[in-house]
This record gives structure tokens, C-alpha cells and sequence, in this order.
């Protein structure tokens, strides 16, 4: 009678190397407080022995990859979005077997000198950059240095390099088409910067506007007032508008504590929706309306986009990410 080998686990591997299981875990998922060189070790003698991870990769060592996800977004109130992106192409990766190194970087300063000391300390052989966008420099490197690169959260409205987004022209335009279904007709925009993905929010509440027929647009950036500032005017209804859409939930939350001043009531007759559904959307009283977005799959879409380069492709590829109305309670109908 034949008997089936035992597959390697991650004992095992702890016990050839004379390292804790734990340690063996974060070595093999990319977490940190593991130095460099037990990281190595562990992916060796995991390759060695022909571990699998329980989703069925095998860690290569030969397709490794650095993520650099923004600073500011994982330690302040965004900590949600980017914390979601990275669970996501973590497991991705992990199931892929590709080994990947998640990095906290200033997203305000990135210099490409910063990249290519990441990708290098990681000894990777591919890039994914979080919140990041493409510049002239940063495409001319990765042709000339032939580095596998994915922008997440992100889109290159060139197109010389691939990128995974949610789909924030469609997201917004479903956003502004629930305010218009209760009834408002002057609806004001709260936006925020020039990245494309901001942007694209902005054409798709614009477009709604549009189709519409008879609705009016009222566009106001963070440049010209102020979450707070923009709570006032509206109070004072400088604007004469009747319904809020917010580019994300953070902004859409300290609007609503403005309109409100901590009396737990938004005004009767106004309403605001906003766009990412963070956790803290589902905290602020009433709860907020919003369109939520799905971070895992942003991340697991960021994996096999790189994993396809990796494997050869030379399209450039631009995949974005379904959102969904989450209700809340911050859309009032407009009595007609």
C-alpha cells in the first residue's frame, strides 16, 4: 500500500531555519518586524522544501514584488481604503505565489530615486505604487530599466502605464443620479486636487448633471473653501443648492458635523452623499449615504495586472473596479 507524502507546512520550515511558526508567517506574507535576511532564508527553505501557501501558490523568489502605499492614508482617516488595498493583494499575492514587500511612503514627495532604493532593498522585480501617479520620469525609468510596474488606486490618462481604479466617473455618476432621483435640481460638487481619479468623479457628476435636463452644477474645490468654510456657506445657502456630492467620505462627514454643529440633526431639506464608504461613513449619525468601494478587489486586481507583465504582457491595461450605492440616510426627498 502506498502512502501519500505529507506536504510541507509551516513547521517545518520553522524548525529547519530554528524559527518560531509566527516568524515563518510573517516571513511568508511580507509582514513586518522580520529582517531581511531571515525573510530570505525563509522563502529559500520554503522553495527547497516545495511549500505551498493554503490558497495553493508556491513563494517564488524569482517574482517578487514591492508595494509602496501611501503614508498619510494608512495612519489618518483613509487608514481604512489603503489597509483594505493591502489585505487584498497580500492574499492575491500570496495565492499567486508572488513574494511582495508592502511599504509606508510620503505620498506628498516621492522622488524616483525613493522608488528605485525601495525596489532595490526589496530585491523585487516589480513595482506597485498606491495613490502614486505617473510623471514622464517614472514611465522613461520603467521602460529603460524593463521594471513591471501597476499604479493602484490610480489611472494614467496616457496610458503608458497599466492601473487598477475604481470606476470613479461611473461611481459618481450613479452618486449624482440618486440626488436627482429625490428630487434636487442644483446639486454642488465638493472636489478636491487634479489627480485623474478626483477628476473623473468630477466628469461623472458633471455628465449627470448634463443628462439630467433643467438640474444645475455647482463646483467647489478644497483649494477655494474649506470642509468647514463650505458648511458655513451652505448654512448661509450662498450657493442656493439643495444636495451635496462629496469626492469622498471624509470630506462628506466633516460637512455634515458643520451643517449639524455636533446637534446630531442635518438639516430637513438637504442632502449629501459621499464616495468610498470608509468605515467611519457608517458612524456618523445620521448615517451617511455614499457608494462603497471594494479596496480587496482593488488590490487583487493591482496582483494580476503585475503577474500578467511579469508573465510578458506589453499592453498597456486599465482595469477599474465596480462601486455600489451603499443607502445611509442622508438623501431626502425634495417635496415636489
Amino acid at each position: 500500500m502506498s502512502i501519500t507524502p505529507r506536504r510541507p507546512n509551516q513547521a517545518d520550515i520553522a524548525a529547519r531555519l530554528g524559527v518560531s511558526v509566527s516568524t515563518v508567517s510573517r516571513a511568508l506574507t511580507n509582514e513586518a518586524g522580520v529582517s531581511e535576511t531571515v525573510r530570505r532564508d525563509v522563502h529559500k527553505v520554503a522553495r527547497a522544501l516545495g511549500y505551498k501557501s493554503k490558497h495553493s501558490g508556491v513563494i517564488n523568489l524569482d517574482r517578487r514584488a514591492v508595494a509602496l502605499v501611501p503614508l498619510g492614508g494608512a495612519m489618518s482617516g483613509m487608514s481604512g481604503f489603503y489597509v483594505g488595498i493591502a489585505e487584498g493583494m497580500r492574499a492575491a499575492a500570496e495565492e499567486a505565489g508572488l513574494a511582495l514587500d508592502v511599504r509606508l511612503v510620503n505620498e506628498v514627495q516621492v522622488p524616483l530615486q525613493l522608488i528605485e532604493r525601495h525596489l532595490t532593498q526589496s530585491e523585487a522585480n516589480g513595482i506597485l505604487l498606491a495613490g502614486i501617479d505617473a510623471w514622464e520620469g517614472l514611465v522613461s525609468w520603467c521602460a529603460e530599466k524593463a521594471v513591471p510596474a501597476v499604479l493602484v488606486n490610480g489611472t494614467d490618462p496616457l496610458m503608458r502605464l497599466s492601473s487598477v481604479a475604481p470606476a470613479n466617473f461611473y461611481g459618481a455618476y450613479l452618486a449624482t443620479q440618486r440626488l436627482l432621483d429625490a428630487g434636487h435640481r442644483r446639486i454642488l460638487h465638493y472636489t478636491h486636487g487634479l489627480r485623474p481619479t478626483i477628476l473623473e468623479r468630477r466628469r461623472g457628476f458633471e455628465t449627470a448633471i448634463a443628462a439630467a435636463g433643467g438640474a444645475e452644477a455647482v463646483v467647489v474645490s478644497t483649494a477655494e473653501r474649506s470642509s468647514n468654510e463650505l458648511a458655513q456657506d451652505i448654512l448661509a445657502d450662498r450657493y442656493g443648492v439643495t444636495a451635496l456630492f462629496s469626492w469622498n467620505d471624509l470630506a462628506a462627514v466633516e460637512i455634515i458635523e458643520g451643517l449639524h454643529g455636533g446637534s446630531g440633526v442635518l438639516p430637513k431639506t438637504f442632502s449629501i452623499v459621499g464616495f468610498d464608504d470608509l468605515p467611519l461613513a457608517a458612524m456618523t449619525s445620521p448615517r451617511l449615504s455614499t457608494m462603497r468601494i471594494d479596496r480587496e478587489a482593488i488590490g487583487r486586481g493591482a496582483i494580476r495586472l503585475l503577474i500578467r507583465q511579469m508573465e510578458g504582457e506589453t499592453a498597456v491595461q486599465q482595469l477599474e473596479i465596480g462601486v455600489t450605492p451603499v443607502e445611509g440616510q442622508t438623501v431626502r426627498q425634495v417635496a415636489s
